[in-house]
């Protein structure tokens, strides 16, 4: 949405919600995935890939910590341990199904990587994410690689700053 002086107008982001809507995985999804790493499908890397999918319930977030990821998984199956979550993670994102966001100072938080493309804003202090989609910005980034005779195949934008909870 754009106000009359053609600004663009983000929805007001709220504790348990993101600007955009999540995207629902079916089994099937995550079979693909497993396959195309060339891995066995097996009950444990289901379980971890439908968690991840999940994310937190009671705070709505969706980007989780290794850690975090290994209790809810731990919870469901207590024989699962934490070094093959975590091998697991690396092994999605290496392969870019998984995205690690990385914040100096807080551990990795991870995500299912999106079918459609979103960028992210950081809370310093807690480490809350919010995600957003804006086009002037993926504009202004393809603006910019023309200039410099690049053509963009990705990117990653994370803004950094402190979230409204925090600045209470």
């Amino acid at each position: 949405m754009k106000n009359s002086d053609n600004s663009i107008v983000l929805p007001v982001h709220q504790t348990s919600e993101t600007v955009r809507k999540a995207e629902r995985y079916q089994i099937d999804d995550f079979k693909k995935m497993i396959r195309s790493m060339n891995l066995k499908i097996t009950d444990q890397r289901l379980l971890i890939l439908s968690s991840l999918h999940d994310g937190d319930k009671k705070s709505g977030e969706r980007h989780v910590t290794a850690q975090e990821l290994f209790e809810k998984v731990s919870v469901r199956d207590s024989s699962v341990g934490f070094a093959t979550v975590y091998r697991f993670l690396r092994d999605l994102a290496a392969n870019e199904l998984v995205t690690e966001v990385r914040m100096g100072g807080h551990a990795s938080r991870y995500e299912l990587t999106p079918k459609e493309h979103h960028d992210h804003l950081t809370c310093t202090s807690c480490g809350k994410i919010c995600e957003f989609e804006n086009e002037k910005i993926e504009e202004l980034q393809s603006q910019v690689a023309k200039h410099f005779g690049f053509r963009l195949t990705g990117h990653v934008l994370e803004l950094f700053g402190v979230c409204s909870d925090c600045q209470k």
